[in-house]
This record gives structure tokens, C-alpha cells and sequence, in this order.
């Protein structure tokens, strides 16, 4: 078995647009916990969701802040799945309830260096 991170992407538009309501915040957190029993055992670490700000560290000791406005994609969160392989992990993927709000899930193997 094999360990992959699903790191979940939107377009940067979709990130800078309104928050949603208390309402539609309970609707997507009821999607994505019923998706999380759906994978089941699979499921290694839910992760978590990312807050827009952050920062940058460079090489050469700079640090700049964000949100990093030239991006055309951001980065919202991640989980960690267990699956025989890639395709598998891909086919888990496919009912994320990201594609809902137009996002989509990159699916990456961990190498497994620990």
C-alpha cells in the first residue's frame, strides 16, 4: 500500500471572491465529512484547509508575504490517503466535493522516505 497527498486547488478568482455564508459554510463541511466517511479506512489523514495568508522564504534569507497575487491557482488544503496505487487514489479523488465549488484535487505519491 501506498501513502498519497491530496492537495486541493482553486483558481486564484475563486480564493479573492466572497466567503460563504454560516449556512453554505455548514453545507460544504457536511459534504466534505461525508466524503471523508465514504473513503473510509483509506483515509489517513484528513489534513486540513489552508488559510490565504502566508509567506515566502527564499534561498537568500528574504521573506515576502502573501497572498501571493501572481498565482493563478492557490492552494486551499490537503489529506493523506492509503491506496494499492495511483490509480486508485485517483479514483477516490473523483467524488471530492471540491469540484462543487469548481476546484480539483492533485493527487501526488509520498515517496516514503521515513
Amino acid at each position: 500500500m501506498a501513502k498519497f497527498l491530496f492537495v486541493y486547488r482553486s483558481s486564484a478568482d475563486a480564493e479573492m471572491s466572497a466567503p460563504p455564508s454560516p449556512e453554505q459554510m455548514q453545507e460544504i463541511m457536511t459534504a466534505w465529512h461525508a466524503w471523508f466517511a465514504q473513503i473510509g479506512e483509506a483515509l489517513v489523514d484528513g489534513g486540513d484547509a489552508l488559510l490565504p495568508m502566508g509567506k515566502q522564504v527564499k534561498q537568500d534569507g528574504v521573506v515576502t508575504d502573501g497572498p501571493f497575487i501572481e498565482a493563478k491557482e492557490m492552494v486551499g488544503g490537503y489529506s493523506i490517503v492509503q491506496t494499492e496505487g495511483l490509480e486508485a487514489a485517483a479514483e477516490l479523488a473523483k467524488s471530492c466535493p471540491i469540484f462543487h465549488g469548481g476546484g480539483w484535487v492533485e493527487v501526488r505519491q509520498l515517496a516514503g522516505f521515513e
